[in-house]
């Protein structure tokens, strides 16, 4: 679970900081332009280095400074409770004059307060237990999360990677997700273009995610009949799905089904990865941005109940019937009045709202 994030400098988002250790799901809401899509941004520089991407290139670029304000480094932390242990990740980076690429500045690792490693610029101190530790140099330009060897599986180090490349940070464009696999993961992209590869991973990692995800389509879908991954050619795999009424049934490839019906699929997987493996934390931009105002409700409930018993959801909207799936409680208002000023974050409960929170969204009346 993620108790903070915080964020400085990095496009929109300057002293920004996310309190999440009360809530199971929360949501971010607000205008075009407020940060909501950032959040996941920064989010996703975190995933992808603990998936391996240490080169800061491949990260972050000078273009990612606010307002260009590139004497003042981009901060990220990090603190999570991964099994009621705490965990504190740090990572700067900066621009000094006459660089053209960002390298690291400073990056720690903490766990309920040790320290498991520090990097000081080039300088890198692992700490392996309470007696040795280790010291190396390296590349300002590479992160050095990934290139620490991790010496076990309860190694903390490899407990908060895992926990790190397992967070789920999900923006579907439906046109480009795909029911073709030539593999599997657990690991789905940011778009969800290799769903297949997805889908197969979770089935191989537990067979029994199946009837969690027949049974949240046969709810929302109620024709909905079976989905079938056959095995094509060699370790080549295909998804259909098969819909029926009375004796006649159709097929059709994932490819083939509407934007909200892919989304339908993503969801049910979500789901079933969070009981397979999870507990795990989820972002998902906009989830209900494609579903009918009907369905959405059923959709977002769904998500939340599911996360209400473990892992962590953090999702934006602007689906009126989605927004009313939450509470002042746990929806968070992201605001700035103009481009030229920095994302303010504060919970809806905190202000003062005269009539219903949705007119008030759409008619612009959150001061």
């Amino acid at each position: 679970m993620i108790k903070r994030l915080y964020v400085n400098n990095f496009r929109c988002l300057e002293n920004f900081e996310l309190s999440l250790s009360a809530f199971s799901s929360s949501l971010l809401v607000g205008k075009n332009g407020t940060g909501k899509t950032t959040v996941g941004n920064a989010l996703e520089v975190l995933q992808l280095i603990a998936r391996g991407t240490n080169r800061v290139r491949e990260l972050i670029g000078v273009k990612d400074f606010a307002h260009g304000r590139s004497e003042v480094p981009i901060r990220f932390e990090l603190e999570v409770d991964i099994k009621n242990v705490s965990y504190h990740y740090s990572l700067a980076f900066e621009l000094p004059k006459s660089f053209k690429e960002l390298r690291v500045a400073e990056e720690r690792l903490f766990c309920d307060g040790q320290t498991i490693f520090a990097r000081d610029s080039s300088q890198v101190t692992h700490h392996r237990d309470s007696d040795s530790q280790s010291n190396f140099v390296l590349d300002w330009h590479l992160v050095a999360m990934p290139v620490i060897h991790v010496q076990s599986e309860i190694d903390p180090l490899h407990i908060f990677k895992s926990w790190l490349a397992n967070m789920l940070i999900l923006a579907p464009i439906p046109q480009l997700v795909r029911g073709d696999s030539m593999g599997n993961t657990l690991m789905p992209d940011k778009h969800c273009t290799n769903f297949g590869e997805w889908f197969t991973g979770l089935l191989s990692h537990s067979p029994a995610a199946y009837g969690d995800i027949d049974g949240f389509l046969k709810d929302i879908m109620t024709d909905f009949k079976d989905i079938k991954n056959p095995v094509i050619g060699k370790n080549f795999r295909s998804l259909s799905i098969q819909f029926q009424q009375e004796t006649a049934s159709v097929n059709f490839a994932v490819e083939d089904l509407s934007d909200g019906e892919k989304c339908f699929l993503i969801c049910a997987v979500v789901l079933a990865a969070n009981k397979a493996y999870g507990p795990i934390f989820c972002f998902w931009d906009e989830p209900d941005n494609y579903i009918s105002l009907s369905e959405a409700s059923f959709f977002v409930t769904s998500l939340r109940r599911s996360f209400a018993t473990g892992g962590q959801l953090l999702m934006t909207s602007h689906n009126s019937e989605g927004i009313r799936r939450f509470s002042a409680e746990n929806t968070f208002v992201l605001d700035r009045r103009s481009h030229l000023e920095p994302t303010q974050v504060r919970l809806l409960e905190e202000i003062p709202i005269e009539g219903d929170l949705i007119n008030a969204l759409i008619g612009d009346d959150i001061e």
